[in-house]
């Protein structure tokens, strides 16, 4: 594992389980959608372990029966009551606004990679209101490559204009550590995360955090 770095250019984050809770709302998008096709609607808990999966992961929690080929038709009219809904009760975690103020202050700069598509990244980023703050932001459909390849990453660095072995990736699944131990980051993995269902300690991160807070007083010490 490496050494915290002594020079940050920047952070990159993971959106959904890092940034902003947002399973809320996805699981209400598949109430809805369950109501539609009069099935009953899983546990809010078992949707919330696979949200970082994506909607098919979270479509199967509903659907278990059902093949890839048969959730893949299911997911547009998923994502388009998504996309209604999404930003009714998504917020940023508990110290998430303190950690990209202290990043903004100290003259770093941040960024989003993640495998949402990009329709919902940009429509979700504007509503919370981080679109003019945000130095660059990759989604899952901006390259024919997503996390855990390096490449949205590097892409990410590249448009923020960040040296990659002077900046951190963050994120609530093993796909953000891997993605960014090969984009030659360092990586910090989050417990406060949706994880599925996994133990962050086990997916070989640089380091692991328990709040925000944790990472903010690590960047004031560092800078």
């Amino acid at each position: 594992m490496k050494a915290f770095p002594e020079s940050i250019q920047g952070v990159l984050f993971d959106l959904d389980g890092t940034l902003l809770d947002s399973a809320t709302d996805l699981y209400a998008a598949l109430q809805t959608q369950c109501d539609e096709m009069q099935v009953a609607a899983p546990p809010y808990a078992m949707v919330r372990e696979v949200v970082s999966r994506g909607s098919r992961a979270i479509l199967r929690c509903a659907f278990p029966d059902h093949d890839d080929d048969g959730l893949m038709q299911l997911v547009p009219r998923y994502l388009e009551i998504y996309q209604a809904v999404m930003a009714q009760h998504t917020r940023p975690f508990d110290g998430v606004e303190a950690l990209l103020a202290t990043i903004e202050s100290q003259g770093m700069a941040w960024g989003i990679v993640t495998n949402k598509p990009g329709f919902l990244t940009d429509d979700l980023v504007q509503r919370i209101g981080w679109a003019g703050r945000a130095a660059a932001v990759v989604s899952g459909d901006t390259l024919p490559v997503k996390k855990p390849d390096p490449a949205p990453v590097l892409l990410a660095c590249e448009r923020a204009g960040l040296d990659p072995a002077h900046c951190l990736f963050v994120g609530d699944d093993r796909r953000d550590v891997q993605a960014g131990e090969a984009a030659g980051m360092y990586t910090v993995a989050v417990r406060w995360g949706y994880l599925d269902g996994g133990d962050p300690h086990a997916w070989g991160a640089d380091l692991v955090l328990e709040h925000p807070s944790d990472l903010t007083r690590r960047l004031q010490v560092a800078a």
